[in-house]
């Protein structure tokens, strides 16, 4: 359980259980590489290490959020899965060149210039061919009109924008049709 002095909007369960059963149509999860921004509790990361993920880097601003996750990556024994690192989320996609299956952004829903966050991913091409960057976010957002859109998703209050980074092969594909 996480402390309750923590500044976070943990990802709700019925949300994260319809994330998980998505993202296990389209990837093997016990076969990614994935990053966590914004990570709050870790209750994301914890799920994909959980799914036997290859690596999952939780990246966090907050020194009490990465210090809990750290402690339950401790107990968890998730150690040689999980990276937890404390840095800002803008400033970690701007400078980052490992590249992911999957990165998953929940920031504040209040946060400006949260589209920064999908800039910088496909600017900086931290997803491999065919990853997927999962924003979650308000109503507020609409991100239907960016390039690498896939598909929108709600579950009450809860929003997903899912965005693609196809490969070559099925880039053509979808030209030539």
């Amino acid at each position: 359980m996480a402390p309750s002095n923590l500044p976070v909007r943990p990802t709700m369960d019925m949300g994260k259980e319809s994330l998980f059963n998505i993202l296990n149509n389209y990837f093997y999860l016990d076969n990614v590489r994935v990053l966590d921004l914004f990570s709050g509790t870790g209750n994301i990361t914890y799920e994909f290490a959980s799914r036997g993920a290859i690596s999952v880097v939780a990246v966090d601003e907050n020194l009490l959020c990465t210090k809990f996750i750290q402690k339950t990556i401790d107990m968890l024994k998730y150690n040689d899965q999980v990276t937890v690192i404390r840095q800002d989320a803008f400033a970690y996609t701007a400078a980052c060149r490992q590249k992911f299956n999957i990165i998953f952004a929940d920031p504040p829903y209040d946060l400006p210039d949260i589209e920064k966050i999908i800039d910088n991913v496909f600017e900086h091409e931290l997803l491999l061919p065919d990853g997927w960057l999962v924003m979650e976010h308000s109503i507020a957002h609409d991100f239907s009109q960016h390039p690498k859109f896939y598909d929108h998703r709600r579950y009450g209050k809860l929003h997903f924008s899912f965005f693609v980074n196809m490969s070559e092969e099925e880039s053509e594909e979808t030209d030539g049709e």
